[in-house]
């Protein structure tokens, strides 16, 4: 009696306890896509703020109002001004380097001085490089005149922000005494010639990335 119970009751068994299992192991299967949609749809939802906040570390832009003001006052590129920005400071403020150099765009306080009289900044003080406002100014000024002052060329301009025109005079007129042109690659000082091309390579990244933000 109890041999034959056993035997007649067993598959019902078996067959309840493998549907049991299916139960479970959908209701797993569910819980698991339940739970990737909801992962997928916050992942979708946050990537554009994550995406900024990569590209924000690795190509940091503040002061954009400024930039753009300084740009069109000044008839320069704002991504220009930006890569500028970039290669002498990082968009870090109060940055002073060991030549005295001064504030996001550099500047030492011979050359703000010089831009002062030139420019009419009568009220100007050293102390002014640490405003971003005029530190930007100031720089932008100082750029627009390398750049009247090389005809437009940003090789020799830029190499003139770093290495001082001083320098950039005697490589041009060494270059052409060769019947050659002054490259980047044949600037004479390791530092400008990395200068010259970071910010270049910079320009081009802020003209990709920030295209909207320095109104371009």
């Amino acid at each position: 009696m109890s041999t034959r119970a056993h035997t007649a009751g067993g598959p019902r068994a078996v067959r309840r306890a493998e549907a049991r299992r299916r139960v479970v192991r959908r209701r797993r299967i569910a819980a698991v896509l339940g739970t990737a949609l909801v992962v997928g749809l916050a992942v979708a939802l946050s990537w554009p703020s994550f995406h900024h906040a990569v590209r924000e570390i690795a190509l940091p832009l503040r002061h954009e109002d400024i930039i753009r003001q300084q740009a069109r006052d000044k008839g320069l590129d704002p991504s220009l001004i930006a890569a500028v920005i970039y290669a002498e400071s990082h968009f870090r403020d109060g940055q002073t380097s060991a030549a005295g150099a001064q504030g996001l765009m550099q500047i030492t306080p011979a050359t703000a001085q010089m831009i002062a009289r030139k420019s009419g900044g009568v009220a100007f003080t050293v102390e002014d490089l640490g405003t971003p406002q005029v530190n930007i100014a100031y720089g932008s000024w100082y750029l627009r005149y390398l750049m009247s002052r090389y005809d437009g060329n940003r090789t020799f301009a830029l190499a003139a922000y770093n290495g001082g025109e001083g320098n950039v005079d005697r490589w041009i007129s060494a270059a052409r005494e060769r019947d050659e042109d002054l490259t980047i690659a044949a600037i004479p000082f390791s530092e400008t010639r990395t200068y010259v091309q970071r910010v270049l390579d910079a320009q081009r990244q802020y003209r990709t990335s920030y295209a909207r933000e320095l109104g371009l």
